[in-house]
């Protein structure tokens, strides 16, 4: 499905209101523009003037070496300009990309788990690198190229009309066919880019998930037929990669092309002028060898704003195409806005009393129901077991608690529907632990102090001890400043879920929610973890039914009801 006209518009304006926030950097940028153009117009008559002296009135060297010396400063000085600009801009691309990344993750954790495995981490990853830094361009490049193009070639008609009027008049004339040729030659570059983006979101994320499954692969022999639909998959990126170098080379070709006539015809001008064939375009009748040299020597400068402008074209449809995911991204509705409440955001500032609900039903992202209508009502305190088969809708039931899947019919927290809660203060009160827990890229401390970053040395001790972590520890070479490596890849499953645990334990909450956070660990230390604390009122999702014997209810979820169990029929 291509981009249409009015999408297309939509987004260019999404993509000027990101840089509403740096207008101050812009006029900077615009500023050194506007002092580049005054010294290429004070460059241009220097240059002039040397050629006048030296040629038609035959001065001595020693005469112009003022002249000279002036030239040098003037190319010293712009020099430090087009530097100063190009970091100018730079910085622009450099801070809008963070607004806009920040605004990503901020609205990947407003969404949570549930949505994010809605896709894979290689689309996901996609996203938030590439489309992200393909704004760049547009940013630092054609937006600050846009308002330097309105205001150089005036200037420079400006400087070069006192001397020729013709000449100005021809440059005013051929400037308008670069932007109407770009335009025709970049329709449907937006489109191109934005499949282009499409086939590496699925190379990315075909590649990655095959990556890491290799292991499996390997096991069930498949490693022939997952490189044969890598190697489609790159072949179509390929195409698409020569599809935007082939508008890029294009775009490229027609600016030279035009540029070039545009400045012929002004060389042809002057020099049918010198030759006696033309006798218009100087005030005096006389069309001096100045004007010539100092026209001719503007004249691919008046054009240059344009032809960048032209290049840069490409950045913009490249832009537009890597928008059109990231807004859509960032206007998806969260979980609270699919319910059609009228958000008032209290705060959650009290201890857990109850959780109601009354029909409910748990809605995916896309909206279709996936499990309910239940109804249920749970008073503190409370260790509750929530069991049944894989599929029947648990985890999407704990989701909902978390606050990252919408719901229909009514659940409420001390009598406060859920989506009247402020989300936030609530989250802050949960904690979670799941069957594949996930570790930073820190060490043992790291991960276990993002459940309180404040927390003592003794605290710490004290949660190493209750998840049984204190052999652990003393077997890793650093002991708590041992670092996991990548997705704790120095850590056994087991060890890692320890570490969430003490993790889940150090954080103060008023609801633990475990989504299986033991099938790794051995039954005495399964054991041993039941008979800890942790929390005043948690809720246990397990597929086993033995040991239930430390939870005061149970709970099965079966065929979308909701089943009543004590101790003695479960175990």
């Amino acid at each position: 499905m291509s981009l249409d006209k009015k999408r297309q518009t939509y987004l260019l304006g999404w993509l000027k209101q990101q840089a509403k926030k740096h207008k101050s950097d812009l006029r900077a940028s615009t500023l050194t523009g506007f002092m580049l153009t005054i010294l290429v117009i004070t460059q241009a008559v220097l240059l002039a003037i040397i050629l006048q002296k030296l040629i038609i009135e035959q001065h001595p060297f020693v005469d112009i070496l003022p002249f000279f010396g002036a030239l040098m400063a003037v190319l010293l000085i712009r020099a430090g300009f087009v530097y100063l600009r190009e970091k100018i801009n730079f910085a622009i691309g450099k801070k809008i990309r963070q607004q806009i990344r920040h605004q990503l993750i901020n609205q990947l954790e407003l969404h949570g788990p549930a949505y994010l495995n809605q896709s894979t981490t290689g689309a996901w990853s996609t996203l938030l690198i590439e489309q992200v830094d393909k704004l760049h361009d547009f940013f630092a490049r054609y937006l600050p190229q846009m308002r330097l193009v309105s205001m150089t070639p005036i200037l420079i008609c400006i400087a070069i009309l006192p001397f020729n009027w013709a000449a100005a008049t021809i440059l005013l004339c051929t400037a308008p066919l670069i932007p109407i040729f770009m335009i025709l030659v970049g329709m449907g570059a937006a489109d191109i880019n934005r499949r282009h983006f499409k086939a590496l979101a699925y190379l990315s994320g075909h590649f990655l998930d095959r990556l890491k499954g290799l292991s499996t692969i390997r096991l069930f022999n498949q490693g022939d037929r997952q490189a044969n639909e890598i190697t489609k998959a790159s072949e179509d990126f390929r195409i698409k990669t020569m599809q935007v170098l082939k508008m890029a080379f294009l775009s490229s070709a027609v600016l030279e092309f035009f540029t070039s006539i545009s400045i012929a015809v002004v060389a042809v001008y002057f020099g049918f002028s010198y030759l006696g064939e033309f006798n218009f375009g100087a005030y005096n009748g006389t069309v001096t060898l100045f004007a010539g040299f100092f026209a001719l020597i503007l004249a691919p400068e008046f054009f240059q704003p344009l032809r960048d402008l032209g290049t840069y074209y490409h950045a913009k449809a490249e832009a537009i195409a890597a928008a059109d995911n990231i807004e859509a991204f960032l206007t998806q509705k969260s979980p609270q806005q699919h319910a059609n409440v009228a958000l008032s955001n209290i705060p959650f500032a009290q201890s857990l009393q109850t959780i109601e609900a009354d029909n409910l039903v748990v809605i995916s992202n896309e909206g279709q129901p996936i499990v309910g209508p239940l109804s249920f009502s749970l008073h503190a305190p409370f260790k509750l077991a929530l069991i049944g088969t894989s599929g029947e809708g648990k985890t999407s039931l704990m989701q909902v608690l978390l606050g990252f899947l919408p719901y229909q019919g009514s659940l409420k927290i001390n009598g406060i529907e859920f989506n009247q809660l402020d989300i936030k203060t609530w989250q802050q009160q949960i904690s979670w632990i799941g069957q594949n827990p996930y570790l930073i890229n820190g060490s043992v401390r790291d991960n276990i102090l993002l459940g309180k970053p404040n927390a003592s040395e003794q605290e710490i001790e004290a949660v190493i001890c209750k998840s049984q972590l204190t052999e652990v520890i003393a077997k890793l070479p650093a002991g708590l400043e041992t670092q996991v490596g990548e997705e704790a890849v120095r850590l056994s499953v087991g060890q890692a879920q320890r570490v969430a645990l003490a993790r889940a334990m150090l954080k103060p909450c008023q609801l633990l929610i475990l989504d299986e956070p033991t099938a790794s660990l051995d039954k005495q230390t399964v054991q041993n973890l039941d008979q800890q604390n942790i929390a005043t009122n948690s809720i246990t999702v397990t597929h086993q039914n033995d040991d239930m014997q430390h939870f005061d209810q149970i709970w099965q979820l079966s065929q979308g009801k909701l089943h009543y169990h004590n101790k003695e029929s479960i175990c």
